[in-house]
């Protein structure tokens, strides 16, 4: 499981303004996102034990920071990231725990973040709200469009992050 944070230092997103003055100075008060690594055949009961568990959290990560490098209105240079390998049978409690304590704005507000292509199947389905606010992913740009506006979201931005408390 893992912790997204966002210090807003090097590319200000105006709207994430709060959650950067949190975590400045490496402080790190407030993750922006938090997140769980199941590994391979986890989601089955079916995992490999091959030693190759950490792979998991690493690829899952990579595929975030990847995400991040493809929108124009943020710099992978003001994310971090904390993260706690666990057995695999606390994975799911501990992300639940993390969600409940931090309420992270892209789980609660602008969730998406964390999305996969959904295929070429499945493409009627409609873009998330974190791909709507920030556009970039190749594969988003052939969903439905949300029925809120990149406005609309930003409203609720403003008026989520003001009570975000440490």
């Amino acid at each position: 499981m893992y912790l997204i944070y966002y210090s807003g230092e090097n590319k200000p997103f105006a709207p994430y303004d709060r959650i950067a003055d949190l975590n400045r100075n490496n402080a790190f008060t407030h993750p922006i996102y938090a997140g769980k690594a199941v590994p391979a055949g986890g989601r089955r009961g079916t995992i490999d034990t091959d030693g190759s568990l950490g792979f998991a959290l690493w690829s899952r990560l990579t595929e975030h920071s990847d995400t991040i490098r493809s929108v124009s209105n943020l710099s992978i240079s003001d994310f971090w990231a904390r993260f706690l390998v666990v057995d695999d049978t606390w994975i799911g409690h501990g992300e639940g725990l993390l969600l409940r304590h931090f309420r992270p704005i892209w789980n609660q507000v602008l969730d998406g973040f964390g999305n996969h292509d959904p295929g070429s199947g499945r493409y009627n389905q409609r873009r998330s709200p974190w791909d709507t606010v920030h556009p970039g992913r190749a594969w988003a740009f052939r969903c439905a469009d949300h029925p809120k506006s990149s406005e609309q979201m930003l409203v609720e931005i403003e008026t989520y992050v003001p009570n975000i408390s440490i």
